[in-house]
């Protein structure tokens, strides 16, 4: 049975939603993108002309024909527009992170319920080729069991950028929400949640007013995680290092479907495939290239259209990004008492 397009609106037009929502709404035949907050810059229609400007976010809550609202404004606004979208009636991807505390993730799950409406944060990186690549080798135990994992994602940018809340001292700002938040559910996604979180979380860089440096520890029971973030690496080292006790894997590079949004492609064919030059190495019992799987981001709209349309279960459940803002919360409460913190049920 074929059903209508989910009539789409975005909050905002910055980074995200040029780059990563526009797009995907765009290459799917199942949404048809209306509406776009614009408070200042008016460019939406310069590549989408017939989606309509607004200034007011009320007038996108106010149309009854929206059905569904992205949340991809700044992170200290996640929870109050999420709020009024849902009391409006409409379904909401929450760009991540989620919320900036626990409790306001709860209270958006708990009115979601309440209303009968889909709520999912947009944890595109879930879909990138090389995680997709590491949970088949770890599937398919490759280095047998696994004792130790290592995750990197890391920046050079010795500036203080301007003109960006990014950069200010407000709640949810600092890379361990930026970043963090994207890496810390991969880790929940590959092996749960852990025992115990271990984390130092910083400022380098002169000048900066947010954290643009974190190393956390993640123990569980016989495993040892270790992420890490910063802003000064300019050599960059492995993104991904697995070790087993039947051998290691190590992954370089980082997928590629970001920079093809950001050059304006559109995904199709041969889309998210990566130069063989990053493929991982898999050394086991012989020494092997491991070939990348394709990333997908488009995946992640296609399941929000299916849980809509045809009531079947979120890939992204917003109970695993509260987990997720709940280890930030942790994070930074160990950097502070300098120590380990135990995970509560």
């Amino acid at each position: 049975m074929a059903h209508s397009p989910i009539i789409t609106a975005l909050l905002s037009y910055g980074m995200s939603g040029e780059v990563f929502h526009a797009p995907l709404i765009a290459a799917n035949p199942h949404f048809q993108l209306k509406s776009v907050g614009e408070r200042s810059t008016f460019k939406v229609s310069q590549r989408y002309p017939s989606v309509k400007s607004v200034k007011s976010y009320t007038d996108i809550l106010s149309d009854e024909s929206i059905e569904l609202v992205v949340v991809n404004t700044p992170n200290e606004t996640h929870y109050s527009f999420t709020k009024e979208a849902l009391e409006a009636g409409k379904h909401v991807i929450v760009e991540k992170p989620f919320t900036v505390t626990t409790e306001e993730a709860n209270q958006l799950i708990a009115l979601a319920k309440e209303n009968k409406k889909v709520l999912t944060v947009f944890q595109s990186r879930r879909w990138d080729g090389d995680f997709l690549t590491l949970q088949q080798v770890v599937k398919d135990g490759l280095v047998g069991k696994v004792v130790e994992f290592e995750a990197h994602y890391d920046r050079f940018r010795n500036y203080i950028e301007p003109n960006t809340w990014k950069e200010e001292s407000k709640p949810g700002t600092g890379i361990l929400y930026n970043l963090g938040s994207h890496m810390l559910d991969q880790v929940v996604v590959l092996l749960g949640m852990p025992d115990e979180v271990d984390a130092r979380v910083g400022a380098h860089r002169p000048e900066g007013k947010v954290a643009d440096y974190y190393d956390i520890r993640l123990m569980y029971k016989d495993i040892l995680v270790i992420v890490k973030s910063s802003y000064l690496v300019k050599e960059q080292g492995p993104r991904y290092i697995l070790h087993g006790t039947e051998g290691s894997f190590v992954k370089y590079g980082i997928d590629p479907q970001e920079q093809a949004l950001k050059d304006g492609q559109l995904p199709g064919i041969n889309w998210g495939l990566e130069d063989k030059k990053w493929w991982g190495k898999l050394n086991s019992t012989t020494e092997e290239v491991v070939e990348t799987l394709p990333g997908n981001y488009p995946a992640f709209y296609q399941n929000v259209y299916e849980a809509i349309r045809e009531g079947k279960p979120l890939a992204v459940k917003p109970e695993e990004s509260r987990d997720v803002i709940r280890l930030i919360e942790m994070c930074y409460e160990s950097n502070q008492l300098r120590k380990a913190i135990k995970v509560k049920p």
